[in-house]
C-alpha cells in the first residue's frame, strides 16, 4: 500500500492528533477541512487542502491532485445536544457529507477507509460492559447519524468491495505531552475540558448535568480514553485492513468507568485548585452509563491503551489549558 493518506477533519481535536502520528510514522499527510470548528493552527505536520464535504467539487479537486492510499474520517458534528435540536443539520452535514466522500474515493478507486463512529450507536446500555455485538439503537440523532454510516460502510464492502474499520469511541480526552496540539473546541461542550477552564478561571461556572441517574453518586458514568491511544488503533487499523477484507467495528475505550463527580475529584488532585459546580437538568439524549469491552481491539489489533488512569489523562489535558496555542 502506497504512504500517501488523507485526513478529513484533520485541523479538529482528533484529527490533528491523527495527522501527526501518521506524519511520525512516516506518511505522506494531507488534511481536508472546512475549518468551521477545526484550527488552521493544529495542521502543522502536513498540508491543508481546504474544503467542504458537501461540495462534490471541493472532493473531486482533492482527489485529482493526489494519489491516496487510504481516508482517514473524522469530520463531523458532534454535539448530542445540538443534535436532538437540529436534526437535519446533523443528518446532512455528517451522513450526506459522508456519501460524498465514499462517492469521490470509489471515482479515485481508493478502497480503504478508518472512520470515526461513537458509543452513542449503543444507546442506553443493556448490560454493565457494552461489547460491539451489543444492540445498535441510538437515542439522538448524532447517535444515528453514526450508526447509519456504520451501515452505509457495510452495504459498500458487499457492493464494491470497500475495506471499512468504525471505531466505536467512548469518551476521548486529553492532549498531546508536549502541548503544541489539544482540545478546543468552541463553544466546548466536553466535561474534562470544561472542568479544566473552571479551575483555572476560578469564577468560571461548571454546570454538572443530571444528579438523578442509576449510579454511585447520580451522575452519569463514562468511559475516558486519551486522544492518542484513539490514534494508536487508527494506525493499527490500518495495517491491519491489508488482510481483512469488509466492514469492520471495534470499541475504543479504557473499560473503566467514572462518574462525573468522580472526574471532578481526579481533576481537584491534578490541578490542585478547588473546583466548583452547579448541579443541573438532564440533557436530553445522555445515557446514565456508557462504559466499554475493548477485547476485540487488543486481540485483532495488538491495542492497549497507553494512559490507563484518569489521573494521567486529566494531566496531559491540564498541560494543553494552561497555555494553549490555539
Amino acid at each position: 500500500m502506497g504512504r500517501s493518506v488523507l485526513v478529513c477533519g484533520g485541523a479538529g481535536y482528533i484529527g490533528s492528533h491523527m495527522a501527526r502520528l501518521l506524519a511520525e510514522n512516516g506518511y505522506e499527510v494531507t488534511v481536508f477541512d472546512n475549518l468551521s470548528t477545526g484550527h488552521r493552527a493544529a495542521v502543522q505536520w502536513s498540508e491543508l487542502v481546504e474544503g467542504d464535504l458537501l461540495n462534490p467539487d471541493d472532493l473531486e479537486g482533492l482527489f485529482t491532485d493526489h494519489d491516496f492510499a487510504a481516508v482517514f474520517h473524522f469530520s463531523a458534528l458532534i454535539s448530542v445536544g445540538e443534535s436532538v435540536l437540529e436534526p437535519q443539520k446533523y443528518y446532512l452535514n455528517n451522513v450526506a457529507g459522508t456519501l460524498n466522500l465514499l462517492h469521490a474515493m470509489g471515482a479515485a478507486g481508493v478502497d480503504r477507509l478508518v472512520f470515526s463512529s461513537s458509543a452513542a450507536v449503543y444507546g442506553n446500555p443493556c448490560t454493565e460492559r457494552i461489547t460491539e455485538t451489543h444492540p445498535l439503537a441510538p437515542i439522538n440523532p448524532y447517535g444515528w447519524t453514526k450508526r447509519m454510516i456504520e451501515q452505509v460502510l457495510a452495504d459498500y464492502a458487499k457492493a464494491r468491495g470497500l475495506r471499512s474499520v468504525c471505531f466505536r469511541y467512548f469518551n476521548a480526552a486529553g492532549a498531546h505531552p508536549d502541548g503544541l496540539i489539544g482540545e478546543a473546541h468552541g463553544p466546548e461542550t466536553h466535561l474534562i475540558p470544561n472542568i479544566l477552564r473552571s479551575a483555572l478561571e476560578g469564577d468560571a461556572r461548571l454546570t454538572v448535568f443530571g444528579g438523578d441517574y442509576d449510579t454511585i453518586d447520580g451522575t452519569c458514568v463514562r468511559d475516558y480514553i486519551h486522544v492518542l491511544d484513539l490514534c494508536d488503533a487508527h494506525l493499527r487499523a490500518l495495517d491491519w485492513l491489508e488482510g481483512e477484507p469488509g466492514a469492520h467495528a471495534f470499541n475504543l475505550g479504557n473499560g473503566t468507568g467514572f462518574t462525573t463527580l468522580e472526574v471532578i475529584d481526579a481533576a481537584r488532585v491534578v490541578t490542585g485548585r478547588e473546583i466548583s459546580y452547579e448541579l443541573g437538568p438532564r440533557r436530553d439524549g445522555d445515557a446514565g452509563t456508557l462504559v466499554a469491552d475493548s477485547e476485540r481491539a487488543r486481540r485483532d489489533l495488538g491495542w492497549a491503551p497507553r494512559y490507563d488512569t484518569i489521573q494521567s489523562i486529566i494531566e496531559t489535558a491540564w498541560g494543553w489549558h494552561q497555555a494553549p496555542q490555539y
